[in-house]
């Protein structure tokens, strides 16, 4: 294996890592918060403020959000509504992390639409425990080896698509591009979502290059007489899906 695909390769896995975004405006716990779920195999941005929060939730699309309740701006319960009333972010799981201890504090935030709660101080094993809870629970094909919708399964030990039991040749960014949609079916996503997750941040690619991507997705999986299972949503994006019946 040469040293480009090495690290094609290493870029690969690291954009199939659980993305988190955390929300907190003091910079000592930030860094603290970045190290721990690095090493512990996340992927990790931040926001230092509410109206950050929500505008990288809408870019990124991040797996989970970990919030603080006092936040400059907007404050995390307000930032967690907001998240909530919005269809592209209204699934993003969220644990509020604040020092309000009390049990009327504790309901408010849940009845703001967080997951789960976890008071300051705290142990970072617990933080990572509550994390990894919160994800089975919300993205259960997170954790799986295969992945399935309708008649079409992703085998992602041995790299290998079939539907209906015939197999899918697919590229590399094909195949990410397709796992992503597994992963959340039906989620309708932006290109500029499609880019940073599939893509990564980190690489200058034109947005059009999504629909080049997607063209051949839907050729290769989409045989004679076959439903097409790539849904375009105009002015929005695309999706994993069945379509309408007509």
């Amino acid at each position: 294996m040469t040293r480009v695909q090495v690290e094609r390769f290493g870029r690969d896995d690291a954009l199939m890592k659980p993305h988190i975004l955390v929300v907190e405006d003091e910079d000592d716990i930030v860094t603290l918060l970045r190290y721990t779920l690095e090493r512990e195999g996340f992927r990790v941005s931040a926001a230092t403020n509410g109206e950050e929060a929500l505008l990288l939730c809408r870019e990124q699309m991040p797996d989970l959000v970990l919030l603080d309740w006092m936040l400059p701006l907007l404050s995390g319960s307000d930032v967690c509504r907001q998240l909530r009333r919005v269809d592209d972010t209204a699934e993003i799981p969220v644990i509020m992390l604040t020092a309000r201890g009390e049990e009327t504090d504790r309901v408010r935030g849940l009845n703001a639409g967080a997951d789960d709660y976890i008071t300051k101080p705290f142990s970072l094993v617990e933080v990572v425990a509550r994390i990894r809870a919160v994800l089975r629970r919300t993205r259960p094909g997170s954790q799986a080896s295969q992945l399935t919708f309708a008649d079409l399964a992703m085998d992602l030990a041995n790299h290998r698509v079939t539907r209906d039991g015939r197999n899918i040749h697919l590229g590399p960014t094909e195949f990410r591009l397709l796992r992503h949609f597994l992963e959340y079916p039906r989620r309708v996503f932006s290109r500029t979502q499609l880019l940073d997750r599939v893509w990564g941040r980190d690489v200058y690619v034109e947005a059009r290059t999504v629909d080049v991507h997607i063209r051949r997705l839907r050729k290769a999986l989409n045989g004679d007489g076959e439903k097409d299972l790539i849904r375009t949503v105009r002015s929005a994006g695309y999706a994993l899906d069945m379509p309408m019946e007509t």
